[in-house]
């Protein structure tokens, strides 16, 4: 049974029963530097004279709340300002240790005072006193910055050989660490010698780079046999499909003897894989079938048609094991491409040399020829687990009813008609179920909210997204919301939406299990300016809900690291390309994030694809995530449902991208008391691509 939030009143903290009031923050004395964000100010910004709106209506015992909390916490802040916590957090950034240690001082009593503390530590961890270590993750053990800080205290002990103090501060479990687990083994192999380092060896298996902390246990691993000479040409299969070349050679070098794959001979391959791959000038060695497949995996993704022509060649002299591993990764590009024969191709693989995300997109070539039969013998072939995932129990019984198989395709739309997802909606269709969202709101009580305001973790989590620090403000979130029941996550997402927390009110609400309040999932704000965005560019408005949702968590000010920007997150070519066609030549970049601009320029942005990709939802969504052209791009060349054309998008973020916004427009829909219309009527049927609808030179939105 999770916790509750119930009881919060009778739990207190120390500094309540003490007699103090808590608080969001500290107020700001000092002048300290202000968000300028168009969302309510949250933490130290609030004062008696500043209320959030709820829905248009003015809070005014909210507002009461954070000012009496914010003036009391100022008290005690001993003249602490952001502006010096700022100071701080920047000499960390810059790694000025000295800079640090003189501002320190002046942050004490600010309320992420620990934030200061924990980045002195950081910088100088190699000479840093125990003591000091093992006194803050002491005091500020269920912080999130006590992981880090212990797993980096560790790390350098161990690589400074400091074993006996690594003994007294390791727990025990180096958790998902590669490279603290490595250090782990190094310290058992300190007292069972050579024997432990047999756990080193699940952590070669990967296409990624490994920590050079792995390298002595890797090195251990060989000279006691425990990784053959096959497990290493694994390795360099693996880098290699994972597009590491790099890694790829200099595992493949490092072989012994013979079986070493020398470095010219990759150069000949790199300057041009499939004429390397046509003439088959490789050893009938196993290390010269590693070269032929890496040549393979070089080619496909740069030409397919080449590769293909090549491998056909090639093939037949090769063991049946490795040829159907290159038919497998021969499928898997050409799905992606979109070839029309993909399908053809993994017919050729078997089933035994493909992983799971060749299973994947076997399944995708089956969708995208529109072969039911295989559709249904790839998802059948899939591992046990991955059979499991939403998208194949859809997909297979949509596979079932085709094939006439009514009642086993049934059985599969029931299992997923309760699901609030895609895959759940169309499901839910399929059976004929109209949409109903079973919303059920708490209404906290005063007591209990401001139970929850006096947490330190929560004043922590709000400061922190004040100052637009939104990665720590998440993480001091992540163990308040553990293990609570879903009356206490319905509690804390309505205390985070009054804070002004949107991307935190909604990512709390999805959390529930059973008991669900769809206004807190699908947040309105902003509303006047979404609608006159809407009418002004005769959008559907829960498109452009849903669009923000996926895109921002309404959070008005955010920039993506790519640039994007606001609720709508246009990028700056975008936007100066919209103020053009909408004669705004006064238009200055600043303007981007306001929230009316940004509205109604991704408004005119989306409808402008919307008209050129045959008003289709799903194109048009893919087009704002991914770019226009690659939209276009991924256009079938016979008619293809709209949702076995989703499916198949080859970017996994656009794919996910498209159902997510989809899915939130048709809950948007219901919210705003519009008339429904089917998720599976609005995907239609994607026809190909003509002349008239090509991609002009537009920015993308992100």
């Amino acid at each position: 049974m999770g916790d509750s939030l119930v009881n919060f009143a009778s739990r207190r903290h120390e500094a309540d029963r003490r007699g103090r009031v808590a608080s969001f923050g500290s107020m700001n004395p000092g002048g300290a530097r202000r968000s300028d964000r168009a969302a309510p100010n949250i933490g130290g910004g609030l004062s008696a004279g500043r209320t959030i709106r709820e829905n248009g209506t003015v809070s005014t015992r909210w507002s009461a709340l954070l000012a009496a909390s914010t003036i009391a916490f100022a008290a005690l802040a001993n003249g602490a300002t952001d502006a010096d916590f700022l100071a701080a957090k920047a000499a960390y950034e810059r790694n000025d240790a000295r800079r640090l240690a003189a501002l320190a001082p002046a942050v004490r009593g600010h309320l992420l005072e620990p934030y200061v503390e924990y980045w002195q530590l950081r910088l100088g961890l190699d000479t840093v006193d125990a003591a000091a270590v093992r006194s803050f993750l002491s005091r500020h053990g269920a912080t999130p910055l006590a992981e880090p800080l212990r797993n980096e205290w560790l790390k350098s002990l161990a690589t400074r050989g400091q074993w006996t103090a690594f003994a007294q501060d390791f727990s025990g479990s180096p958790g998902e660490d590669t490279e603290l687990r490595c250090h782990a083994i190094q310290f058992r192999r300190q007292s069972e010698g050579d024997a432990a380092v047999s756990a080193a060896r699940p952590l070669w298996f990967t296409g990624r780079g490994t920590p050079d902390a792995c390298e002595p246990l890797f090195a251990a691993l060989v000279a006691r046999g425990e990784l053959s000479t096959d497990d290493r040409r694994a390795r360099v299969r693996l880098a290699s499909e994972s597009g590491n070349t790099r890694l790829a050679q200099a595992v493949a070098s490092s072989l012994p003897g013979a079986e070493r794959i020398a470095e010219r001979d990759f150069a000949r391959v790199e300057r041009d894989p499939a004429g390397a791959l046509a003439k088959g000038e490789f050893e009938r060695s196993a290390s010269g079938r590693e070269l032929a497949l890496y040549a393979l995996e070089r080619a496909a993704r740069k030409d397919i048609a080449s590769a293909r022509a090549a491998w056909v060649k090639y093939r037949a002299s090769l063991p049946e094991r490795d040829r159907l591993r290159g038919n497998a990764r021969l499928g898997f590009h050409a799905a992606r491409q979109h070839v029309p024969d993909a399908n053809v191709y993994f017919r050729e693989a078997g089933t035994g040399a493909i992983g799971e995300e060749e299973h994947a997109w076997r399944v995708r070539a089956a969708l995208r020829a529109q072969s039911w039969r295989d559709v249904l013998a790839s998802i059948d072939a899939m591992p046990a687990a991955q059979k499991e995932e939403t998208t194949w129990r859809y997909w297979r019984a949509r596979a079932s009813l085709a094939l006439g198989a009514p009642d086993e395709a049934r059985r599969g739309f029931e299992s997923l008609a309760g699901e609030f997802n895609f895959y759940g909606l169309l499901a839910g269709e399929a059976l004929g179920i109209v949409l109903e969202p079973p919303s059920r709101p708490v209404t906290p009580t005063p007591e209990v909210l401001a139970a929850l305001a006096s947490r330190s973790e929560v004043r922590r989590a709000l400061k922190l997204a004040e100052l637009d620090m939104r990665l720590e403000a998440i993480r001091e979130w992540a163990p308040i919301l553990r293990g609570l029941d879903d009356e206490s996550l319905l509690t804390i997402a309505e205390f985070t939406r009054r804070a002004g927390l949107n991307d935190r009110a909604i990512n709390t609400a999805e959390r529930t299990a059973a008991r669900h309040d769809f206004s807190l999932r699908y947040l309105m704000p902003y509303r006047g300016e979404f609608e006159n965005a809407a009418r002004e560019n005769d959008v559907d408005i829960a498109l452009l809900f849903a669009i923000a949702r996926q895109e921002s968590r309404f959070i008005p000010d955010i920039v993506s690291s790519a640039g994007a920007q606001g609720l709508m997150q246009l990028m700056p070519g975008t936007a100066r390309w919209v103020a053009k066609q909408l004669g705004q030549g006064a238009f200055r970049s600043a303007q981007v994030t306001e929230i009316d601009t940004n509205t109604r320029f991704g408004a005119y942005y989306f409808r402008y694809w919307l008209e050129r990709l045959d008003s289709q939802p799903a194109l048009a969504a893919a087009a704002y995530n991914a770019g226009p052209g690659r939209a276009q791009a991924w256009r079938p060349l016979v008619p293809l449902e709209g949702a076995a054309w989703v499916e198949t998008i080859p970017f996994n973020e656009t794919r996910d991208y498209v159902k997510k916004v989809l899915a939130n427009a048709m809950f948007y829909t219901r919210a705003l008391d519009r008339q429904t219309v089917p998720l599976s009527v609005r995907l239609g049927v994607v026809n190909p691509r003509s002349p008239a609808g090509a991609a002009g030179g537009v920015a993308s939105a992100n």
